[in-house]
């Protein structure tokens, strides 16, 4: 269940929370390589299972990408601001892949409100999301995520 705030202002006395988790997904092969259509990335770590199975990593493995990709399903799930005209997606801070993904993982986004300022005519809100894999003690995606709410 997504953390709610009534208004972006809201968001100002938060700051270094954590905001919850999403549920939890399956990175299946088949995700993998829509992926690698969409963008033309067909390295073999990626779509080939048997070349993957004896490589580095023991199994195709989801682009880094992919893995950012995925925040974007989950921060909808961890946090919810009302009162707003629009939210749009400013851009991301510092962006790190410690750990691979591997095909058939399960994944869900765990999410932390790192700063808040106002902007012109709205909140600018990062917020710090990891991609946990089940399992796993280091997390596939760290990102800072930098989103603008406007007020209706």
């Amino acid at each position: 269940m997504a953390t709610i705030f009534a208004t972006p202002a809201a968001l100002l006395e938060h700051v270094g929370e954590q905001l919850g988790v999403s549920d939890w997904i399956s990175v299946e092969q088949s995700r993998i390589d829509q992926f690698a259509e969409a963008t033309g990335d067909h390295q073999w770590i990626h779509v080939d299972p048997a070349r993957a199975a004896s490589g580095p990593f023991g199994a195709c493995i989801a682009h880094g990408y992919l893995t950012l990709a995925l925040v974007n399903l989950f921060l909808p799930q961890i946090v919810e601001v009302r009162g707003i005209s629009m939210g749009v997606n400013y851009g991301c801070e510092k962006v790190r892949f410690p750990n691979v993904v591997r095909a058939g993982s399960r994944v869900r986004g765990s999410a932390q409100l790192v700063a808040v300022e106002e902007v012109k005519g709205g909140i600018q809100a990062t917020i710090r999301v990891s991609v946990e894999i089940e399992g796993e003690e280091r997390p596939g995606c760290v990102v800072d995520t930098i989103s603008r709410y406007y007020p209706a």
